[in-house]
């Protein structure tokens, strides 16, 4: 079987506020080192956090150089290895372009919700994964803003969880499941 090129993309601009508002969340510590020792467990190629604010990107490449080379390197070197998938870009097109610069291949976004309806299954996503460079795309806040779906790119279809009407998991705990049924040692 092909290996799988697979990256995540969390998208930090353009998403949306609890009021629906078009908004760019704050880049969180947890979320770059969960999200690369998830996606490193995952054997997932590259992490993106996209975000087009300076200070923002700034924050994370301090995060990245302690973890890196600096003390945390030497401390926790499971770590560093894990956070060595992380790349800081502007916007998504940047992301996409890396993407198949890294991967050789053209990428295929997958955008991701708690809200949508439809979408590919998980399982159809995973049989079509030896083929394409996936990109699987999360959104902080409340989500991934609208004109993001108006690009026509693949959506996927949503985590159910046990039957309410409730639907808003962290971000690091939906990749986790993601990454889990699309690339774990049991398909589902």
């Amino acid at each position: 079987m092909k290996r799988r090129s697979v990256a995540i993309a969390l998208v930090h601009h353009p998403v949306l506020d609890r009021r629906g508002d078009r908004v760019t969340t704050a880049v969180t510590n947890l979320d770059i080192h969960d999200l690369a020792r998830t996606s490193r467990t995952y054997d997932v190629d590259r992490v993106y956090v996209v975000t087009p604010l300076a200070e923002q990107q700034q924050l994370v490449a301090r995060i990245l150089d302690h973890w890196r080379q600096g003390h945390g390197a030497v401390y926790n070197p499971k770590r560093a290895e894990a956070l060595k998938l992380v790349a800081v870009v502007t916007d998504l097109q940047e992301a996409l372009a890396d993407w198949q610069e890294c991967s050789g291949q053209e990428p295929w976004p997958v955008l991701t919700g708690a809200s949508t309806t439809g979408g590919i299954s998980f399982r159809r996503c995973r049989e079509l994964l030896g083929e394409k460079a996936l990109l699987l795309v999360l959104g902080t806040g409340w989500g991934l803003a609208p004109d993001l779906f108006e690009q026509k790119w693949t959506v996927l279809e949503p985590i159910v969880g046990a039957g309410d009407d409730y639907n808003h998991l962290p971000v690091r705990s939906a990749a986790a499941i993601m990454l889990d049924r699309l690339l774990g040692a049991t398909e589902i």
